[in-house]
Protein backbone atom coordinates (compact mmCIF):
# COMPACT_ATOMS: atom_id res chain seq x y z
CA UNK A 1 0.00 0.00 0.00
CA UNK A 2 2.81 2.32 0.93
CA UNK A 3 4.67 1.54 -2.30
CA UNK A 4 1.56 2.29 -4.40
CA UNK A 5 1.05 5.63 -2.63
CA UNK A 6 4.64 6.65 -3.25
CA UNK A 7 4.23 5.75 -6.92
CA UNK A 8 1.12 7.92 -7.14
CA UNK A 9 2.97 10.81 -5.49
CA UNK A 10 5.78 10.58 -8.01
CA UNK A 11 3.29 10.48 -10.89
CA UNK A 12 1.43 13.56 -9.66
CA UNK A 13 3.53 15.40 -7.05
CA UNK A 14 1.19 18.37 -7.04
CA UNK A 15 -1.65 16.18 -5.75
CA UNK A 16 -0.09 15.63 -2.33
CA UNK A 17 2.38 18.49 -1.78
CA UNK A 18 1.30 22.01 -0.99
CA UNK A 19 2.92 24.82 -2.97
CA UNK A 20 3.57 22.76 -6.07
CA UNK A 21 0.12 22.96 -7.62
CA UNK A 22 -0.08 24.39 -11.10
CA UNK A 23 0.01 23.48 -14.78
CA UNK A 24 2.53 21.02 -16.07
CA UNK A 25 5.49 22.40 -18.06
CA UNK A 26 3.88 21.53 -21.39
CA UNK A 27 0.69 23.36 -20.33
CA UNK A 28 2.34 26.63 -19.30
CA UNK A 29 2.22 29.79 -21.42
CA UNK A 30 5.61 31.05 -22.55
CA UNK A 31 6.53 34.57 -23.77
CA UNK A 32 6.14 35.11 -27.48
CA UNK A 33 7.78 37.47 -29.92
CA UNK A 34 11.34 38.17 -30.96
CA UNK A 35 14.04 39.73 -28.79
CA UNK A 36 15.86 42.96 -29.60
CA UNK A 37 19.64 43.06 -29.94
CA UNK A 38 19.80 44.02 -26.24
CA UNK A 39 17.80 40.90 -25.29
CA UNK A 40 14.52 42.67 -24.47
CA UNK A 41 11.31 40.93 -25.49
CA UNK A 42 9.40 42.79 -28.24
CA UNK A 43 5.64 42.63 -27.86
CA UNK A 44 4.45 41.08 -31.15
CA UNK A 45 1.00 42.67 -30.85
CA UNK A 46 2.43 46.16 -30.38
CA UNK A 47 4.90 45.60 -33.17
CA UNK A 48 2.19 44.38 -35.52
CA UNK A 49 -0.26 47.22 -34.85
CA UNK A 50 2.21 50.04 -35.57
CA UNK A 51 3.70 50.15 -39.05
CA UNK A 52 7.02 52.03 -39.36
CA UNK A 53 6.72 55.53 -40.78
CA UNK A 54 9.31 58.01 -41.95
CA UNK A 55 9.37 61.39 -40.25
CA UNK A 56 11.61 64.36 -39.48
CA UNK A 57 12.42 65.59 -35.96
CA UNK A 58 14.03 68.97 -35.29
CA UNK A 59 15.89 69.58 -32.04
CA UNK A 60 17.17 72.96 -30.88
CA UNK A 61 20.26 72.39 -28.71
CA UNK A 62 22.88 74.40 -26.89
CA UNK A 63 25.84 74.98 -29.19
CA UNK A 64 28.53 73.37 -27.08
CA UNK A 65 31.20 70.68 -27.52
CA UNK A 66 29.92 67.13 -27.26
CA UNK A 67 26.22 67.78 -27.92
CA UNK A 68 26.26 65.88 -31.22
CA UNK A 69 28.06 63.00 -29.49
CA UNK A 70 25.36 62.93 -26.81
CA UNK A 71 22.57 62.78 -29.39
CA UNK A 72 24.24 60.23 -31.65
CA UNK A 73 25.17 58.11 -28.62
CA UNK A 74 21.56 58.08 -27.44
CA UNK A 75 20.39 57.08 -30.91
CA UNK A 76 22.96 54.31 -31.10
CA UNK A 77 22.17 52.88 -27.65
CA UNK A 78 18.43 52.82 -28.26
CA UNK A 79 18.81 51.20 -31.72
CA UNK A 80 16.56 53.76 -33.41
CA UNK A 81 16.42 53.47 -37.19
CA UNK A 82 18.03 56.76 -38.27
CA UNK A 83 18.00 57.66 -41.97
CA UNK A 84 20.10 60.82 -41.55
CA UNK A 85 21.34 63.25 -38.88
CA UNK A 86 22.56 66.78 -39.59
CA UNK A 87 23.61 69.66 -37.33
CA UNK A 88 24.25 73.35 -37.96
CA UNK A 89 24.06 76.82 -36.41
CA UNK A 90 20.92 78.95 -36.08
CA UNK A 91 20.32 82.71 -35.87
CA UNK A 92 21.42 82.46 -32.24
CA UNK A 93 25.18 81.76 -31.95
CA UNK A 94 24.52 79.96 -28.66
CA UNK A 95 22.26 77.31 -30.23
CA UNK A 96 22.39 74.76 -33.04
CA UNK A 97 19.75 72.77 -34.89
CA UNK A 98 19.87 68.99 -35.17
CA UNK A 99 17.64 67.41 -37.81
CA UNK A 100 16.92 63.69 -37.62
CA UNK A 101 15.12 61.65 -40.24
CA UNK A 102 13.91 58.42 -38.68
CA UNK A 103 11.80 55.44 -39.71
CA UNK A 104 10.10 53.92 -36.69
CA UNK A 105 6.66 52.66 -35.57
CA UNK A 106 4.60 55.30 -33.75
CA UNK A 107 5.81 54.28 -30.25
CA UNK A 108 9.39 54.57 -31.49
CA UNK A 109 8.83 58.09 -32.84
CA UNK A 110 7.42 59.22 -29.49
CA UNK A 111 10.30 57.52 -27.69
CA UNK A 112 12.86 59.42 -29.77
CA UNK A 113 11.24 62.70 -28.79
CA UNK A 114 11.08 61.79 -25.08
CA UNK A 115 14.67 60.58 -24.96
CA UNK A 116 15.97 63.71 -26.72
CA UNK A 117 14.07 65.97 -24.32
CA UNK A 118 15.88 64.32 -21.39
CA UNK A 119 19.32 65.38 -22.66
CA UNK A 120 20.59 68.48 -20.84
CA UNK A 121 21.84 70.36 -23.92
CA UNK A 122 18.47 69.94 -25.70
CA UNK A 123 16.26 73.02 -25.50
CA UNK A 124 13.27 72.06 -27.64
CA UNK A 125 12.18 69.06 -29.74
CA UNK A 126 9.47 68.85 -32.36
CA UNK A 127 8.30 66.46 -35.07
CA UNK A 128 7.83 68.36 -38.33
CA UNK A 129 4.78 67.92 -40.54
CA UNK A 130 4.73 66.48 -44.02
CA UNK A 131 4.65 70.00 -45.49
CA UNK A 132 7.97 71.04 -43.90
CA UNK A 133 10.61 72.53 -46.21
CA UNK A 134 13.39 69.96 -46.61
CA UNK A 135 16.66 70.14 -48.49
CA UNK A 136 19.97 68.34 -48.73
CA UNK A 137 23.20 68.50 -50.71
CA UNK A 138 25.22 65.94 -52.63
CA UNK A 139 28.71 66.29 -54.09
CA UNK A 140 29.53 63.82 -56.87
CA UNK A 141 32.83 63.08 -58.59
CA UNK A 142 32.38 61.42 -61.97
CA UNK A 143 34.71 60.38 -64.80
CA UNK A 144 35.50 63.23 -67.17
CA UNK A 145 35.33 61.31 -70.46
CA UNK A 146 32.16 63.16 -71.55
CA UNK A 147 32.46 66.69 -70.10
CA UNK A 148 29.76 68.25 -72.29
CA UNK A 149 27.21 65.63 -71.26
CA UNK A 150 28.17 65.93 -67.59
CA UNK A 151 27.73 69.70 -67.72
CA UNK A 152 24.35 69.27 -69.44
CA UNK A 153 23.09 66.99 -66.67
CA UNK A 154 24.45 69.41 -64.07
CA UNK A 155 22.48 72.28 -65.61
CA UNK A 156 19.37 70.10 -65.82
CA UNK A 157 19.44 69.71 -62.03
CA UNK A 158 20.38 73.37 -61.40
CA UNK A 159 23.71 72.17 -60.08
CA UNK A 160 27.16 73.71 -59.93
CA UNK A 161 30.49 72.45 -61.20
CA UNK A 162 33.03 72.57 -58.37
CA UNK A 163 36.03 71.10 -60.17
CA UNK A 164 36.74 70.03 -63.75
CA UNK A 165 39.88 68.26 -64.90
CA UNK A 166 40.95 65.96 -67.70
CA UNK A 167 39.98 62.83 -65.75
CA UNK A 168 37.24 63.80 -63.29
CA UNK A 169 34.46 66.35 -62.83
CA UNK A 170 33.00 67.19 -59.43
CA UNK A 171 29.54 68.74 -59.18
CA UNK A 172 27.18 69.90 -56.43
CA UNK A 173 23.41 69.41 -56.42
CA UNK A 174 20.96 70.70 -53.80
CA UNK A 175 17.26 69.96 -53.40
CA UNK A 176 14.76 67.63 -51.81
CA UNK A 177 15.38 63.93 -51.40
CA UNK A 178 13.69 62.92 -54.66
CA UNK A 179 15.73 65.41 -56.67
CA UNK A 180 18.96 64.16 -55.13
CA UNK A 181 18.01 60.54 -55.84
CA UNK A 182 17.20 61.40 -59.46
CA UNK A 183 20.47 63.32 -59.88
CA UNK A 184 22.51 60.39 -58.58
CA UNK A 185 20.75 58.07 -61.03
CA UNK A 186 21.41 60.48 -63.90
CA UNK A 187 25.12 60.90 -63.11
CA UNK A 188 25.64 57.15 -62.70
CA UNK A 189 25.85 56.82 -66.50
CA UNK A 190 29.22 58.59 -66.38
CA UNK A 191 30.57 56.40 -63.58
CA UNK A 192 30.46 57.90 -60.08
CA UNK A 193 33.89 57.66 -58.49
CA UNK A 194 32.98 59.26 -55.16
CA UNK A 195 29.90 60.68 -53.50
CA UNK A 196 29.20 62.68 -50.33
CA UNK A 197 25.62 63.31 -49.22
CA UNK A 198 24.68 65.52 -46.29
CA UNK A 199 21.27 64.20 -45.31
CA UNK A 200 18.20 66.37 -44.82
CA UNK A 201 17.88 69.64 -42.99
CA UNK A 202 14.44 71.13 -42.54
CA UNK A 203 12.32 74.03 -41.33
CA UNK A 204 8.59 74.39 -40.75
CA UNK A 205 6.80 75.92 -43.71
CA UNK A 206 5.56 79.50 -43.94
CA UNK A 207 4.92 81.58 -40.83
CA UNK A 208 5.03 78.51 -38.56
CA UNK A 209 7.99 78.29 -36.18
CA UNK A 210 10.12 75.15 -36.21
CA UNK A 211 10.51 75.16 -32.41
CA UNK A 212 8.72 77.13 -29.68
CA UNK A 213 12.02 78.19 -28.12
CA UNK A 214 13.03 80.06 -31.28
CA UNK A 215 9.70 81.88 -31.39
CA UNK A 216 10.07 82.97 -27.75
CA UNK A 217 13.58 84.30 -28.37
CA UNK A 218 12.49 86.16 -31.49
CA UNK A 219 9.62 87.81 -29.63
CA UNK A 220 11.94 88.93 -26.82
CA UNK A 221 14.45 90.33 -29.29
CA UNK A 222 11.69 92.06 -31.27
CA UNK A 223 10.46 93.81 -28.12
CA UNK A 224 13.99 95.15 -27.54
CA UNK A 225 14.19 96.49 -31.10
CA UNK A 226 10.93 98.46 -30.82
CA UNK A 227 11.59 102.21 -30.57
CA UNK A 228 10.50 103.96 -27.42
CA UNK A 229 7.23 105.86 -27.79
Amino acid sequence: MSSESETDDRADPGASREGLQGPRPEEREYPRGRRSEQGFRVDPQAEATHEPRRTTISALVEHEPGVLTDVSGLVSRRQFNIESLTVGPTTNPETARITLVIEEPEPGVRQVEKQLEKLLPVISVRELGDDAVRSELVVLKVHGDSPDEVHAVTRMFDGRTLDAGPRTITVEITGDEQKIDDAIDAFSQFGIRELARTGQTALARGNEWTTDAEEDRYERMHEQWKPDT
